[in-house]
């Protein structure tokens, strides 16, 4: 079978690699229909998060149950199936107090996944699936060709962009800046909405973001950045700042854009992947109330919320996906996303 292999910086090969087995028990085999590159894959691809060796890349993917181990209940084949970016039980104490993503017996794709040796990478045509009753999430069919892009942002950013809206604590009638116009950030527009904000700020440079951030709920764009830009949020929400701020990044400055765009007693819910040396100045935001929650997203957990308003139409964050490739092309989706010539891009096996 095919899968994308990461070799080195800049250096993404669609490569034959052995077809999958099932070995635990209470694992699965998906063939996928659909997986994507992650803004989060660019940071090895960029030499950021340096690779050691050769290995499977990838952790966005939804697709069809073809078999599953003797002890697997929930899910069978035939099945259409959602997987989150990790691998969670679903039972442990961590899982049901909301943190599946710290799952005591979990793991992540692509790395060792103490439930059964090596985990795979999404991005193939086939990926085993460990402990596939607490992370395979059933939709129920038929599911259409249209619905397609929207279920797989349930995999993560559509998870994940609410997860910083509900990290700020977003209500009706807040009013909300979302720092990053990357795929999260978009979908972090989505949810603000969704959960009753009525200003939505997104400070984006690119006319194209900006267009889809409006598509999504966005009520301003800002494209300043640094104090220009905290004075454009505070021009826009009385002078004192933003309720809830979204941080989507992940870098030193965009925290810092976010936890300044606060207001006095306002939240900031961070979900970018702290790779670019993030800070939290605690004096700062001791003397301004300002507070911070977030962190990786648990988004198994959100998948049966946010199902519905997907497939019904309500929210339509597949429209994140502005370039489609086959697999085969897995290097130039990785291009294409690092030069910001697509939003995100969604790979077909």
């Amino acid at each position: 079978m095919l899968a994308t292999v990461i070799h080195d910086a800049r250096d993404i090969r669609v490569e034959n690699v052995p077809d999958p087995t099932l070995s635990t028990g209470g694992d699965a085999i998906v063939r996928v229909v659909a997986a994507c590159v992650c803004g989060s894959d660019l940071w090895p691809y960029r030499g950021v998060v340096p690779t050691s060796e050769p290995h499977r890349i990838g952790h966005e993917f939804i697709g069809v149950v073809e078999a599953v181990g003797p002890d697997v209940t929930s899910v069978a084949a035939g099945d259409f199936v959602i997987a989150p970016f990790y691998v969670c039980d679903g039972t442990c104490v961590n899982c049901r107090n909301g943190v599946s993503t710290s799952c005591l017996h979990g793991g992540w794709w692509g790395s060792d996944d103490q439930v059964g040796g090596f985990a795979d990478g999404g991005q193939g045509e086939y990926v085993r699936v460990p402990l596939a009753d607490g992370t395979l999430a059933v939709v129920p069919g038929p599911v259409t060709e249209d619905e397609i892009p929207g279920l797989l942002t349930l995999s993560d950013v559509m998870g994940t962009g609410h997860h910083a809206a509900v990290s700020a604590g977003v209500q009706p009638g807040d009013s909300v800046a979302v720092v990053g116009d990357g795929a999260v950030g978009l979908c972090a527009i989505i949810a603000a909405k969704r959960l009753g904000a009525t200003t939505i700020i997104a400070m984006s440079r690119h006319a194209d973001r900006q267009a889809l951030a409006r598509e999504f709920g966005a009520t301003h764009i800002v494209e300043e950045r640094g104090d220009a830009g905290i004075e454009a949020v505070r021009a826009l929400t009385g002078g004192i700042g933003a309720d809830r701020v979204l941080e989507c990044v992940g870098t030193k400055e965009s925290m810092d854009q976010a936890l300044r765009s606060a207001r006095p007693g306002g939240m900031v819910g961070y979900v970018g992947v702290p790779n670019g040396g993030p800070e939290l100045p605690v004096r700062t935001m001791f003397n301004r109330n300002v507070g911070v929650n977030g962190g990786v997203a648990p988004v198994r957990g959100y998948i049966d919320e946010l199902l519905p308003d997907v497939r019904s139409g309500a929210i339509q964050p597949g429209k994140v996906f502005t370039l489609q490739l086959p697999l085969s092309e897995a290097a130039e989706a990785y291009a294409a996303m690092d030069e910001r010539r697509a939003v995100k891009v969604l790979l077909r096996p």
